[in-house]
């Protein structure tokens, strides 16, 4: 197998070459269409930059869709799934707490989605906001993502 190759485990896709920035996507449980709304895209945005800052991450494009986002990054040290676990970490516990403070059509549904999702995954405490794994594809061509 070259270094180019991926390979596929229990948790989905995983990169061989950690050098590379992938283009990452991280679903919501159920791909529920949560980013809707300007708050929780804001949460996304502001999770963006505190890992900018404070985890020295990379960030060369994203996209947030209505139930996921796409990203290409890169760690400008240590592990980059440590990154995505960091970044996901705080945007789903930031999230959640907004959904129970802000106004909220749908609180108790997401909420209820959320719980019912940690049954089958024992990491998580009271909820699971994103899907397990992150589908992560190589990216070959530099100049396809505008990376120099």
């Amino acid at each position: 197998m070259s270094n180019n190759e991926k390979i596929i485990n229990e948790e989905g896709y995983t990169v061989k070459d950690q050098e590379k920035p992938p283009f990452i996507t991280c679903t919501v449980v159920d791909w529920v269409d949560i980013f809707t709304r300007k708050v929780y895209k804001d949460i996304v945005i502001s999770s963006l930059d505190y890992c900018i800052k404070e985890k020295r991450m990379i960030l060369y494009g994203y996209v947030i869709m209505s139930n996921h986002i796409h990203l290409i990054v890169q760690s400008k040290e240590g592990k980059r799934s440590d990154l995505i676990r960091d970044l996901k970490k705080i945007t789903s516990k930031n999230i959640l707490e907004a959904i129970k403070t802000e106004p909220e059509s749908r609180r108790e549904w997401m909420l209820d989605l959320f719980k019912k999702a940690i049954e089958s995954h024992s990491r998580n405490k009271n909820y699971q906001f994103w899907q397990y794994g992150n589908y992560a594809e190589e990216i070959y061509t530099y100049i396809l993502c505008g990376i120099s």
